[in-house]
């Protein structure tokens, strides 16, 4: 594995920017990625959250561009993203990294003023970081050209396909150069549909599974604390925030009515709490996650879309309100805790319709959970009684069974209505016959031929007609 990013023969500038944004040295996705996408292979990655991803698409797309520029022309690389919030923090990412360059990108999303992104679009910006509606849109306005595209970045895809992006991430792949570099990352190459834009974007691509879902996040410990009802979940969620060591914490709901109850109760307790959900306008997002990045507020309450693609420096510290809907989604959720190798915690509050949902999680991201209660706020709950399992009719083990030579004989039972008002039986045949011979019915017999008969001329058989 590379140790070092000077390995990678990159351009000064970007060991300068590197330096400044206190990268040390890569991660097992960037030592893998990098080398393969500077020598222009189509990637097909498997990678989770928080692993150096961005990094390891960004290095390579900028050290072509200072190699080999361009004076004039388009956009010479696109990198879709599923949500505004992860396009900001490419942004960001691309501005540390490429603070020592003449490099340039813009961000191009949805909720923000479309007139202000066409301006930015004028500047043909060398990266541009889009999500797919609003590009979709742009496009076919003919404010966006891609004939000039060189790379094309899917992020998140499995994220892009769930939030029913599918035929818009088609639609633009179509419209980019077909001899463009193309990257693909997910969080996992099990998503249903992928493969149908895998077809459409690669070319005989490299496959790399880096940390594969059963293996990820190992420096997150995971507990799960039971519970009985939503108010006893308040309860339990205040004392972790007002007793657990943590810089920032970010609390999972699954509705933005969850959320909104939530953060309010919080906000009643005395907790510097924000919340964030997808009804917000960008301008109250953005102030919103200012205030989380600069510790005025230290809890986010967030839904999984409004938090996806946050990248909060500090944020150790994960609590499940509401369980997640799946295995994915709990990666996704703990995955916003450490990250790029920092320790991490994530909790989840377990009430008595989630625990089936939570064995199955554990059981499919291979976690090791361990059950936490807190002294005078344990839970009556204590997990579905242990029941024996039900037969199935017909089965081996069904109660009665028994192997076909060991089962006992029907016993005979004698009942009386077995004995009374039997009627006239009929008699066996041979007294039958006795009664017809008595009576002058001989009944006819099978004539029998003797072998004497057999052998006599046929006319001494014959009765004499005298």
């Amino acid at each position: 594995m590379t140790a070092s990013f000077s390995d990678f023969l990159l351009p000064e500038p970007l060991m300068r920017g590197l330096a400044r944004a206190d990268y040390r040295e890569p991660t097992p996705v960037q030592a893998q990625v990098i080398p393969l996408a500077i020598d222009g292979a189509d990637l097909l990655v498997s990678a989770a959250t928080g692993s150096g991803k961005t990094a390891a698409f960004l290095l390579p797309t900028m050290q072509r561009f200072i190699d080999v520029p361009k004076a004039r022309g388009g956009t010479r690389a696109l990198v879709l993203v599923p949500t505004r919030e992860l396009a900001r923090q490419i942004h960001d990412h691309f501005m540390q990294i490429g603070s020592y360059t003449r490099l340039t990108a813009e961000v191009v999303t949805g909720g923000e003023p479309r007139a202000h992104q066409v301006a930015k679009l004028r500047r043909n910006p060398e990266i541009l970081i889009a999500t797919p509606g609003r590009l979709l849109d742009l496009l076919q306005s003919q404010h966006v050209e891609l004939g000039d595209l060189e790379i094309l970045v899917l992020d998140e895809a499995d994220r892009m396909l769930d939030m029913g992006f599918a035929e818009d991430v088609l639609t633009i792949i179509q419209q980019s150069p077909p001899e463009r570099q193309s990257m693909l990352f997910s969080a996992t190459l099990q998503q249903r549909g992928l493969a149908r834009i895998t077809e459409s974007l690669l070319r005989e691509p490299e496959t790399l599974v880096i940390n594969p879902v059963r293996e990820q996040h190992p420096d997150i410990s995971h507990q799960m604390l039971l519970s009985d009802d939503l108010a006893h979940k308040q309860q339990q969620l205040l004392w972790l925030l007002q007793h657990e060591t943590f810089e920032k914490s970010l609390v999972f709901t699954n509705t933005r009515e969850g959320a909104e109850i939530l953060g309010a109760f919080l906000q009643a307790e005395g907790q510097r709490v924000a919340v964030l959900h997808g009804v917000l306008d960008q301008r109250e997002r953005n102030r919103i996650i200012g205030l989380v990045h600069s510790g005025r507020v230290q809890i986010l309450v967030a839904t999984d879309l409004a938090a996806r693609g946050l990248d909060v420096p500090g944020m150790d510290y994960v609590v499940n309100f509401d369980l997640p809907r799946n295995g994915d989604d709990y990666l996704h959720r703990s995955g916003r805790t450490g990250r790029a190798g920092a320790k991490g915690r994530a909790a989840s509050l377990v009430g008595p319709p989630e625990w089936n949902r939570m064995e199955s999680i554990a059981r499919y991201l291979n976690l090791e959970v361990e059950l936490r209660a807190i002294d005078g706020l344990a839970a009556k709950f204590s997990g579905p009684k242990r029941r024996k399992a039900a037969s199935k009719p017909g089965s081996k083990t069904a109660k009665g069974s028994k192997h076909p030579q060991q089962q006992e004989k029907p016993k005979h039972k004698d009942r009386l209505r077995d004995r009374k008002n039997i009627g006239k039986r009929r008699k066996p045949a041979a007294a039958a016959t006795e009664r017809a011979v008595e009576a002058g019915h001989t009944p006819l017999r099978k004539k029998q031929t003797s072998t004497e008969d057999s052998q006599a001329p046929k006319e001494s058989r014959r009765k004499d007609p005298t």
